[in-house]
């Protein structure tokens, strides 16, 4: 009897056995429906059995992708993968280099007869992807790409004419309307794995300092997921937006490496019509139109959506850049603002409202250009997401997706009053202003010797951007 060809299952941002749609396929399954835009549909798939295919699981570490990831997306990353190693028995194929060569010549080493992924939609993982599988294909060597990261792949929902949808409201309707695939049934046991050979020790992870970073791994997602819907998930819309409490879901850095997949979440929250579920899909779907917007506009990770902003004026010249670096340290003198920089250097994450903040604060108060605070978020993100955070900083920047942006404008001293009504967020922080008691925390009347004076006056930069924006959008 002849022994069927092994194939092999190249990990990126699919950090998991649970619910994979590349791993089904792998296995050999017979898949109901494409993974990529099936309508949603209630229970797992449940025809899975144990398949004996033989499957050689593969990570490659890419200089491309780690440069510049930052530390706490590198360290996540690193974890991460020694949690699936861990979940594979040891038996993850790790390598360094060109993934051109290094999946090529992995493929080789076994006799692979396909190299199966989770579709990479990025603009670096599309050019990459398509130059993978043509070296494959030259040696015989199929590529099959099953799923993505997404509920809905990017590029399938669309308007009726077949144009993509540039506001978000319609595509969260179009996108509910779409659906989604059930779960994929899978785990480790589905496979043959394949032992790997020639592996790379994963490197040890950099050193974080003081910085705490959440624990990785798809075990450690399933259960802060597992534990946000049970305590968390009923608060949510009315909790969100409160740095000062722990009402987010902190699954963005989960989502970003793949260790849970939105299906699994958006599955666990059918037919849960609370205000927190519908909040909670709503940010799902956030995550899934920027995905789409990059899917269509590749470019727009580094150029303005509204090609009008390419005319807006920003400061220039060692002042500015003085004034960046007072911004990335969390010392602008605005409470609000400071201690959501020092929270994103003390644990590579910030609350969501806060970043709308500091976001504003640097392009709509100090006039600098939404793409130099995008580049220091994913330095020091580990949630660092391109989709997400270029086009979430362009919505704030006004150069985005938004239908009427320039005029949104955060008062930082407002927003902190509004959303960390007793101060508790900024004295957690910001230590320099722990012995100022309550709400005065925003408004400082007397300053604490160490902490600096305010940089700029609000009210009179809001002038001065309302004007620039206003040269560029009349």
């Amino acid at each position: 009897m002849t022994m069927e060809a092994p194939v092999v299952l190249w990990f990126r941002r699919d950090l998991r056995l649970a619910d994979h749609a590349a791993l089904h396929t792998a296995a050999g399954q017979a898949v109901k429906g494409p993974f990529t835009d099936s309508k949603a549909v209630k229970g797992p798939f449940t025809a899975l059995v144990q398949s004996g295919k033989r499957v050689l699981a593969l990570y490659v570490l890419d200089g491309r992708l780690l440069r510049p990831a930052g530390v706490p997306r590198t360290a996540f990353l690193l974890d991460s993968l020694r949690e699936l190693d861990a979940a594979l028995s040891g038996r993850l194929l790790v390598r360094r280099g060109d993934p051109v060569r290094e999946v090529v010549d992995a493929a080789k080493e076994i006799g692979a007869s396909a190299v199966h992924v989770t579709a990479d939609l990025a603009p670096y993982g599309r050019k990459r992807d398509a130059a993978v599988a043509k070296a494959l294909a030259e040696h015989g060597i199929e590529w099959v790409a099953t799923g993505s990261p997404y509920a809905v792949t990017p590029g399938r929902v669309t308007k009726p004419d077949g144009d993509p949808y540039r506001v978000f409201t319609p595509f969260h309707r179009a996108w509910t309307r779409h659906g989604w695939p059930r779960p994929a049934d899978t785990s480790a046991s589905i496979v043959d794995w394949v032992p790997s050979k020639k592996s790379l020790a994963i490197p040890k992870s950099p050193d974080l300092g003081e910085m705490r970073l959440p624990p990785a791994g798809e075990q450690a997602a399933l259960e802060a997921w597992h534990a946000f819907l049970e305590n968390g998930v009923a608060d949510y819309a009315a909790e969100r937006d409160r740095p000062d409490r722990e009402g987010t879901t902190r699954m963005s850095a989960y989502l970003r490496w793949g260790a849970i997949h939105p299906r699994t979440m958006l599955a666990d929250l059918a037919g849960d019509a609370s205000e927190g579920a519908q909040a909670l899909r709503g940010e799902l779907c956030w995550r899934e139109f920027h995905a789409d917007v990059l899917w269509h506009r590749p470019e727009t990770a580094r150029q303005n959506y509204d090609r009008r902003f390419d005319r807006m004026s920003y400061d220039t010249g060692p002042e500015a850049e003085e004034a960046f670096e007072h911004w990335c340290a969390g010392r602008t003198g605005f409470p609000i603002v400071d201690a959501g920089m020092r929270q994103l250097l003390a644990e590579g994450w910030m609350h969501n409202r806060v970043r709308m903040v500091v976001a504003s604060f640097l392009v709509k108060d100090l006039h600098l250009p939404w793409r130099w605070g995008a580049r220091h978020f994913m330095r020091h993100l580990v949630d660092g997401d391109l989709a997400s955070n270029q086009l979430n900083w362009q919505w704030v920047a006004g150069s985005g997706t938004d239908a009427a942006p320039y005029f949104r404008i955060f008062n930082p001293t407002t927003q902190g009053q509004k959303f960390d009504p007793q101060g508790d967020y900024v004295r957690r922080y910001v230590p320099e202003l722990r012995g100022v008691a309550g709400k005065s925390v925003h408004t400082l009347k007397e300053r604490p010797e160490h902490y600096p004076a305010p940089m700029v006056e609000h009210a009179q930069e809001r002038q001065v951007a309302l004007r620039r924006y206003g040269s560029i959008t009349s």
